[in-house]
């Protein structure tokens, strides 16, 4: 059996930490030997207030189902980064877009996660390799497209719609490593 687990982050922006913060995390863990896919951890990040007010009009905040006060009452920021660490150390881990989730958030402070885990290749890039036609104008794939074209039997229940939240689109994720490593175009190296 192999493990990998799959990260997604919710954020208030896409410039990295310490600028924008990690406002939702959701770890999957997909066993490559299987294809079975479970859901790990998955929490809201919270903030003092005064620093997620700065940022109320996020993105996130705006188009999903989050809601800012719930975030503002979650377990606060050291508390879920202690957890994610426990969970992480010494695994394989990667998520579908590495270059966001990892040196933007995850490897700056006050995560600091660099070195915890062993960082797999990158899912979307692995996408993106193995089916160009599934970038548009240059750009590489969304997860919906990826998802959609991979998994058309909808092995993360979304009901073809992408929900912006942690979990679920660390699920969609997985299930697209999954179909990518059974094809044969998915290496576990980063």
């Amino acid at each position: 059996m192999r493990d990998i687990y799959v990260i997604d982050t919710e954020t208030t922006g896409l410039s990295g930490g310490p600028e924008d913060l990690v406002v939702e995390i959701g770890i999957s863990k997909v066993d490559l030997s299987t294809g079975d896919v479970e859901d790990i951890f998955a929490s809201f990040v919270g903030w003092p207030e005064s620093t997620l007010m700065q940022r109320k009009n996020a993105w996130v905040f705006k188009n999903t189902d989050m809601n800012f006060w719930k975030v503002i009452g979650a377990p606060r920021a050291l508390r879920v980064i202690d957890r994610v660490r426990e969970i992480l150390c010494g695994e394989l881990v990667t998520s579908y877009n590495t270059e966001f989730d990892f040196d933007r958030f995850l490897y700056r402070d006050p995560w600091g996660m660099q070195g915890i885990f062993a960082e797999c290749n990158c899912i979307m890039t692995s996408v993106w390799k193995a089916f160009p036609e599934m970038g548009h104008n240059g750009y590489f794939p969304k997860l919906q497209t990826a998802y959609s074209a991979l998994c058309p039997d909808d092995p993360a229940g979304i009901g073809g719609i992408q929900r912006h939240r942690a979990l679920s689109d660390a699920n969609m994720a997985a299930n697209v490593l999954y179909r990518l490593y059974r094809q044969g175009k998915y290496r576990l190296g980063a």
